[in-house]
């Protein structure tokens, strides 16, 4: 019968409890795209991350992630052909002169894809995601962006790291076999030359999670994200957004992240953020060039976990292709 527990418990663990069934980011804040399709196609280049994390170290078992995210406008035009909302020879791309003459893009369709892998114990989620989004242009300086992804999921559970008393139990009957699932996740973007407000909700479609004929409670639950905020200047070339970022995951408690960004020149940034009940992060960035840069994150646990784990660790790498501003900045406006 211990397989029947084993198996119970992966079921509870994926669904039937309402935990977190989506990745957890802590680099979102470079990043938003991950969270909401509505910003596919928001800068004039083609926006490439390649991003690992490796959650709570130390302690087997623990989740880890892999993704791959690109998006881009559709279509050969760019966005921003309004001389004044182009920086000066030598201003920082993004600097106060930039966001005093800011104009907002015209109205234009963006397209993108994410491939992520997910891994917690024996389980594994493959996910890849198609995005659209139609960005409105409401005013001069103020546009909105509705975005939707369209996708499929991948479950599967890898019977070999699990130790059984009898593996031919037959509440394991299904537990090899890969489960497919088709996903949808919905978006909204509001944004400006020096803020952005947005609202998304992921796992939409709310798909079954079985491995056993015995156990199939199990279910997706929906997970929605709230997010603002707003850049500051402390002088021409250095700049400070703080945000912040609501979420709730289907029978837990709402939980909010709350960040503040320190970017120089649009070359360098540093970061912290605090997640309620759960951890401290600090995060660091630099601009190699218009074409490339890192990003890199480390999590402090606050919660019971801190006596088991040395934190959390987050790299990405990130690619800005058909780059023809030379604009440094990994976001157009934070």
């Amino acid at each position: 019968m211990k397989g029947r527990f084993i198996v119970l418990l992966l079921i509870m663990i994926s669904g039937l409890a309402g935990a977190q069934q989506r990745p957890q980011y802590t680099q979102y804040i470079f990043n938003y795209y991950l969270l909401n399709p509505a910003l596919s196609g928001m800068e004039n280049y083609t926006d490439v991350k390649i991003g690992h994390r490796q959650q709570w170290q130390g302690i087997n078992g623990a989740p880890t992630t892999t993704f791959v995210s690109t998006n881009m406008v559709l279509g050969d035009k760019y966005l921003w052909r309004n001389a004044l909302s182009l920086p000066e020879n030598g201003d920082p791309p993004m600097g106060r002169n930039y966001t005093q003459n800011y104009t907002a893009s015209p109205a234009h369709h963006g397209i993108g894809i994410i491939a992520m892998n997910d891994k917690a114990g024996p389980l594994s989620f493959l996910d890849v995601t198609l995005t659209y989004a139609y960005h409105l242009k409401l005013q001069d300086a103020l546009n909105l962006s509705l975005g939707t992804g369209v996708g499929i999921r991948r479950v599967s559970i890898d019977l070999n790291a699990l130790s059984l008393e009898d593996p031919n139990d037959p509440a394991l009957s299904n537990a090899g076999k890969a489960q497919l699932k088709p996903d949808l996740n919905v978006g909204m973007w509001l944004y400006g030359a020096r803020f952005f407000a947005g609202a998304s909700m992921q796992q939409v479609l709310k798909q079954n999670l079985s491995f056993s004929p015995d156990y199939n409670q199990g279910r997706e639950v929906g997970h929605y994200f709230l997010t603002a905020g707003y850049k500051l200047f402390v002088d021409d070339e250095i700049s400070a957004t703080p945000s912040v970022m609501l979420k709730k995951v289907g029978n837990i408690p709402i939980s909010y992240d709350a960040n503040l960004k320190f970017v120089f020149r649009d070359r360098f940034w540093l970061g912290g953020s605090y997640r309620k009940g759960d951890s401290f992060a600090a995060l660091a960035g630099i601009n190699f060039s218009n074409v490339f840069n890192i990003t890199y994150a480390y999590d402090y646990a606050t919660s019971r976990l801190r006596s088991y784990t040395s934190g959390s660790h987050e790299l990405v790498l990130g690619f800005q292709l058909n780059n023809m501003y030379k604009l440094r900045s990994t976001q157009k406006m934070w």
